[in-house]
């Protein structure tokens, strides 16, 4: 069964105090929700901790078919194109594809950001931490 995972990064300020927040959907009425805190950094580098963040937790469940969804249109054109513009953000992309190669099916869907409120809020809510 391919689960619904629904990541998001926050900043509060660019750079500044940073959090990840994932939400894993599995379709059977199970939802498990993550908050990570992070260091200081922008809220694109924020964004793409989360990813990270959500790969490592999917591996770690055995999850191997997995829908990705994200506001972030830089981290779905990075991952669909497997390529990044700004050389900053390569380590990202290498360290996510070589999780994403692991998987037997991934997607990763922009969706807008009234549609990602949880993972967002736990985004949030890492960063009071």
């Amino acid at each position: 069964m391919v689960v619904e995972v629904y990541i998001d990064g926050a900043s509060a300020g660019n750079p500044g105090p940073s959090g990840a927040g994932v939400l894993i959907n599995f379709k059977n009425g199970k939802v498990e929700e993550f908050s990570k805190s992070l260091s200081i950094m922008s809220n694109h580098e924020a964004e793409y901790e989360a990813l990270l963040f959500a790969l490592n937790l999917c591996l770690q469940k055995e999850i191997k078919m997995a829908s990705f969804r994200t506001d972030s249109q830089l981290i779905e054109q990075a991952i669909e194109r497997r390529y990044v513009k700004n050389r900053q953000f390569q380590k990202y992309l290498n360290e996510a594809l070589i999780m994403i190669d692991q998987f037997d099916l991934f997607f990763i869907k922009w969706i807008p950001s009234q549609s990602n409120k949880k993972a967002d809020q736990l985004a949030k809510n890492a960063i009071k931490r």
